[in-house]
């Protein structure tokens, strides 16, 4: 796998840079080759003395050969590209989990994040619902399914650990789901110019283990601490 990559700890995230390693593999290759040959070209075919341009009019089968052969070559791999990304654009946009998922309400705004749990009752819009900022805080191998909206401008919601990266569009309601897969502390930045304070609309998704997240949500809702363990959704 490409080890400049940033860490992986979403379960989709191997077959995302599987997808990213393919396109790089292929790539890579041609763009060699294609810089060597213009290098080439410019040393050999160089203006010298008593040497005059050929004029290729590109009508015969071995002149058009040098284009349609690399087309056919290029047409090839773009659609073992999308043979190879179809399945995993459908999982990880076609396929928002249901069962037992932990849900989570984001509204982006010049210039924080401000996310919503609904509490132990697991609804939005009650009473016992909280709001942070800038804090995202989720289970480790739990399903988590979230919702973007944006209060004013066009924002990047972007955790690079996650391989995870929607836009979030004023007057829409966006989806979209992870698994976390190892606790810890990770960057939650906008990815997309909003304003003069954009640099500073930084956010943090900090990932809990089973007994780190039974504590953070009995700090969170103390009145519902004798609640069964994994409570907050």
């Amino acid at each position: 796998m490409l080890s400049w990559l940033p860490e992986n700890i979403s379960t989709y995230g191997a077959d995302i840079d599987s997808v990213y390693a393919l396109i790089y593999w292929c790539v890579a290759p041609w763009f060699l080759v294609t810089e060597g040959l213009i290098l080439l070209s410019l040393l050999w075919f160089r203006r010298r003395p008593g040497r005059r341009a050929l004029y290729f009019r590109g009508d015969t089968w071995g002149q058009l050969a040098w284009i349609l052969i690399p087309t056919a070559v290029v047409l090839g791999l773009d659609f073992w590209i999308d043979l190879r990304s179809a399945p995993v654009w459908a999982n990880v946009k076609q396929h928002v989990p249901a069962a037992n998922a932990f849900r989570v309400q984001v509204l982006a705004k010049q210039f924080n994040w401000q996310f919503t749990y609904p509490g132990p009752d697991g609804v939005f819009g009650t009473a016992d619902d909280k709001q942070l900022d800038n804090e995202l805080h989720v289970p480790q191998d739990r399903d988590v399914v979230f919702t973007l909206e944006s209060a004013d401008v066009v924002h990047s919601f972007f955790v690079p650990v996650l391989r995870l990266k929607q836009d979030v569009l004023p007057g829409r309601t966006i989806r979209g789901w992870f698994n976390a897969t190892r606790p810890g502390r990770f960057e939650l930045p906008c990815a997309e110019l909003c304003g003069f304070g954009h640099y500073t609309m930084r956010g943090f998704l900090i990932v809990h283990t089973p007994e780190e997240w039974d504590l953070w949500t009995q700090e969170q809702w103390p009145q519902a601490a004798a609640a069964p363990a994994g409570g907050g959704s």
